[in-house]
Formats: structure tokens, sequence, C-alpha cells
């Protein structure tokens, strides 16, 4: 790969991290901050209100997806990113600074929810654009290596934040966590995201865009991607259960370890950033592995995996007495986890025309994580408030169940020329020979 497509690849990803370090530390500090905007009670219930506007960011992806999506088609990549990351610090900045319920009441609550929505519009886009980018700027014959970068900067963003919250775990107090040192993070990733701005307003456009010879009228249009509508409804099928699985093992590990397994909250963190790391490392490795023996193996070996083995983690996990057991399990997890995330937004990007392929991905993916991403955490803290926590396991599992059947009646993708993809060529369910 040369280094010019390393430059590409390492601009979309700097900027992917600091987006979902945004996006993620409201989960990761959401056990500290609960309490600040919310009356004092059942810290269940505390918890719930809080992972319910984080559900509410997922529901204004769609809206992300098409604004974005269709400024990723009709004016470039490039532009969709920039745009991305200078809505996401300004959310950031709002939470920073938004009062308490000692303060404003509800008020406190209403900022968070608009600084919500507007993360949720930014990541709507996020995703897309960057998946786009990174397939489009990769050497044709390394996609899957290339695009599983935007799993890896989105697990560093999030080992961003968890290592944050580590050191303010050892260097402030329970109390001042509680307090103020919540507030630290988001701080941060308003810095950060304008750092990135600067970066992405000089990143190159990908060659397969400025070279696309589609009409520019259609490009980006919801008429456009009704042309491709079965590709669409394949994205939101394909994406579910990986979707489901990918964020309960990583925003909702560590409260399920803290608030489930009794572990606590400082072992928690570590064993979820100790287990994201080797996540990490190993998305390229499976990205690069699909290069050579196809996109289906992967997804199909993920769907089994998560099928038939969520219900014995999940309950395993709720028993752990320390970090070596709760951490191995949740690398087995992570581990299947990686079937999907290493190469799902290759394999997205690479069912669209070029003109039509930022919203493609955008939409229906975004439409599919607020239907089953977004609230994966809230339903599991609804199964544990109503005494039935391991319903949640199975929900998990039948929704890798549904992918599963996808996966294996869908195509293959790995092979396709992104500049001559077509209506008629776009990989599609069929049945598998």
């Amino acid at each position: 790969m040369g280094r010019q497509h390393w430059k590409k690849i390492w601009v979309g990803s700097a900027g992917n991290m600091v987006e979902w370090f945004d996006w993620f530390v409201y989960a990761s500090f959401a056990t500290y901050f609960a309490g600040a905007f919310f009356p004092s009670g059942n810290p269940t219930a505390q918890l719930m209100n809080t992972a319910g506007i984080f559900a509410v960011g997922f529901f204004m992806r769609p809206v992300g997806g098409w604004l974005l999506g269709r400024v990723g088609d009709r004016k470039g990549r490039k532009a969709a990113l920039t745009l991305t990351v200078t809505l996401m610090s300004v959310s950031a900045l709002l939470i920073a600074v938004a009062p308490t319920y000692d303060v404003a009441g509800y008020g406190g609550a209403f900022v968070l929810l608009v600084a919500r929505l507007l993360q949720g519009l930014s990541v709507g886009g996020e995703y897309a654009a960057s998946a786009t980018y990174l397939t489009e700027a990769s050497d044709p014959r390394r996609r899957g290596f290339a695009s599983s970068f935007q799993y890896v900067s989105m697990t560093v963003g999030q080992l961003a934040g968890l290592g944050l919250l580590i050191i303010l775990q050892h260097t402030l107090s329970d109390t001042a966590l509680h307090d103020y040192g919540w507030r630290i993070p988001f701080a941060v990733g308003a810095l950060g995201a304008a750092v990135v701005f600067y970066l992405r307003r000089t990143m190159l456009e990908t060659e397969v865009y400025e070279e696309d010879t589609s009409h520019a009228a259609e490009r980006g249009t919801l008429r456009a991607l009704w042309q491709h509508r079965r590709e669409a409804f394949l994205v939101i099928a394909l994406t579910m259960g990986g979707t489901v699985a990918y964020y309960t093992y990583t925003t909702y590990l560590t409260k399920y370890l803290s608030n489930s397994a009794g572990l606590s909250k400082e072992t928690a963190t570590l064993v979820s950033f100790t287990a994201l790391t080797v996540f990490a490392c190993l998305q390229p490795l499976a990205g690069a592995l699909s290069d050579r023996i196809g996109r289906r193996p992967l997804l199909i070996t993920f769907a089994v995996g998560s099928t038939v083995l969520t219900v014995p983690i999940l309950t395993l996990l709720k028993h752990v007495n320390g970090y070596w057991p709760a951490l191995g399990l949740s690398l087995l997890a992570l581990v299947v986890v990686t079937g999907y995330t290493s190469i799902n937004a290759c394999v997205k990007a690479e069912l669209f025309p070029t003109g039509v392929r930022a919203l493609g991905v955008a939409l229906p993916y975004a439409l599919a994580n607020a239907l089953f991403g977004g609230t994966a955490e809230y339903i599991a803290l609804w199964f544990k408030d109503a005494g039935i926590e391991s319903g949640f396991s199975w929900y998990v599992a039948g929704c890798a169940a549904v992918s599963l059947v996808v996966y294996v009646t869908m195509r293959e993708t790995k092979d396709l020329d992104l500049a001559r993809v077509a209506s008629r060529e776009a990989p599609s369910v069929t049945t598998a020979s």
C-alpha cells in the first residue's frame, strides 16, 4: 500500500477516533454523572435515564445518515467528514458545561439531550463517510485491511476514553469524579475535534469519487437510493446482529461487570480497557484475512459464534469474581465480534455505486443502529430492572441468528470494482452456491 493511501487512511481514522471518543465517553462516564442530571434514588433507574438519552442519540443517526450521506455523495467525502467533526466538537462542549439537576433542575438533562441529538446527527454521517472514504482510498486488493482501521480508530477512541477514566479514578477521589471530574473528557473531546477539523480541511478526496461520471443531480438522493433498495435492506439485515453484539461487549460491558457481576468500577474499567486493546489489534488481521478468503466466511463465523456463545458468556460473566476470568470471557466475546467489525464497513460500501455509496451506507446502517445498537444497553437494563436479566442474552443471540441467515445467503463482495458497481452488479440476497 502506497504512502498516499496510508495518508488518507491516517487522516480519516484520526477524525473517526475523536468522533467515537466523544460518543463513547458518555457511556464510560455514565456511572459518575447519572446522578448529576436526575433526582437521587435508585442507581439503576438513574442509569436507565442516562441510557435512554444515549439511545435517543441513536434515533438522530438516521437523520444524520440522510443529511451527511447526501453531502458526502454530492459535495465529496472530505466535505462530509469535515462537517461531522464540527458537529461533534459542539456537542462535546455542551456536555462539558451542562448544569446539574441541583442548579437547573431538568434543564441540565435538556442540555444533555440536545448534545446527544447533535452527536447522533454527527455520528450518523461519520460512520458512512469514513467507511466510504477508507474503502475508496485503499488498494482494491486490500480494501478489507484498509477499512478495518475504521473499527481500529473507533476502538482507540474508546480506549482513550477508558484510559482517561482510569487516570481520573487514580488521581481524583470518587466524590470529585461525581462532582466535576466527569466533565473533563468532554472538554478534551471538544478540543480534539477542533484539531481534527484542521486535519480534515487538508485531506485528499478519493480518486473513485473524483472520477465518478454519474449524473450530478441524482447523487445522494433518496430517489437514487430507492433504485438500490435491495442493497439498503441488506445493510439493515446484516447490521442487526453485529451492532447489538458490538455495543453489548463494548459500551455496556463495564456497567454489566460493575452493576451485575459486582466487580468494582476500577476493575470493570480495567477489564474493558485490556480487552478492547486486544480487540483493536485484531481488526487489521481479520481485515487482511478477508482480502484472501472473502468477507462471507468471517461474517458467518461471527454469527454462528454469537448465536451459540452469547448466553453462556454473559451468564458466566455475571458470576465472575475477579479480573482474569472477566478478561478471558470478554476477550472470547470480542474475538467472535471481530468477524463482523473488521469488515462490515467495506462490505456495505461494496454494495453501492459511487453516486449513492455514502447515503446507501449511512441511512440503512443508521436505521439499524437506532433500532438495535442504540437500544441494546437500555434493553439490557430493562431486563435487569424487571428481574429477568438473562432474557437479554437470548435477545442478543436471536439478533445474531437473524443476521446469520443473511450472511449465509448473500454473495461475496471482495472482488468487485468500486468504480463499476451498478444496480445489476450489486450483491444481493440470493441462495449461496
